[in-house]
């Protein structure tokens, strides 16, 4: 294991492990800790101050135990309403956020029919729309705001298995027509999602660019880490095997084997 500083990985639930996958690949040398806020867990279910001053000071305790050397927000509905506050109030700490991916969408769709897949937090926030004002403002985007989706994500992820109806009841507003022409991308703007694109893939109406932004994200955390530039991590626990940490301080058999499927030790 390398004696550098850990790669924080921070997400509201297991969604994020869709970007530790692609962030493993660009950075194998790199140890990693992954945080899922499942004590908050969802939360589109809070009040935005509320959720904002939670997340401010679980990281003034997450920066301070494990000292990583940069912090990826793998969650949409977080890095929409807190990242910039995140970088104001951790100056000497570089953030990676995660943001609906409008311009790629704007830029491959050929109908000009794009659906933005999120979490209602992140449909209503004017962040998301000033997106799509400044990259796609040639393109009819759609805001689609599912309650279950990421829920149900967690349930295939612990349990292998999801009500397919379910599935297709959420993302049925994502497909429109008009004028002769179809809905032809859907943004995943939910770490979540990326786990059950199968299952939507099956159940949609008809075919479609899913678009998944881990890779992008890991990309970017890869680009801002300088190589060879940071002093030894002094963690004692950095040379075990990456590490997840679950707020609530309770896994269950499911949580504990799926940790184990990504290479992760429960801390």
């Amino acid at each position: 294991m390398s004696d550098r500083p850990p790669v924080l990985m921070f997400d509201s639930g297991i969604g994020g492990l869709t970007v530790l996958r692609e962030a493993r690949v660009l950075m194998p040398d790199r140890p990693f800790v992954y945080v899922a806020d499942d004590a908050a867990f969802p939360y589109g279910a809070w009040e935005e101050p509320a959720l904002k001053t939670h997340i401010l000071g679980l990281f003034a305790d997450l920066l301070d135990r494990f000292k990583p050397e940069i912090s990826v927000i793998a969650c949409n509905t977080a890095s929409t309403l807190v990242i910039e506050a995140l970088r104001e109030t951790f100056p000497g700490h570089p953030f990676v956020g995660t943001v609906p991916a409008i311009k790629p969408a704007a830029e491959r769709t050929r109908s000009g029919l794009v659906s933005v897949l999120a979490t209602p937090g992140t449909v209503k926030r004017q962040y998301t729309r000033d997106l799509i004002h400044q990259w796609a403002s040639k393109c009819h985007v759609r805001l689609v705001g599912s309650n279950r989706l990421a829920g149900l994500a967690e349930i295939y992820m612990r349990d292998g298995f999801v009500d397919e109806a379910a599935v297709r009841a959420e993302i049925a507003p994502c497909f429109i027509e008009q004028d002769g022409r179809r809905t032809d991308i859907v943004v995943l703007a939910c770490t979540h999602y990326p786990f059950i694109a199968n299952r939507m893939r099956k159940t949609a109406p008809w075919p479609v660019d899913w678009l998944d932004p881990a890779e992008a994200i890991a990309r970017r955390a890869h680009s801002l880490i300088a190589d060879g530039k940071t002093a030894p991590c002094e963690d004692p626990l950095s040379n075990g095997p990456d590490r997840a940490v679950f707020t609530s301080g309770r896994t269950d058999f499911a949580t504990r084997r799926l940790m184990q499927g990504f290479g992760l030790a429960i801390a």
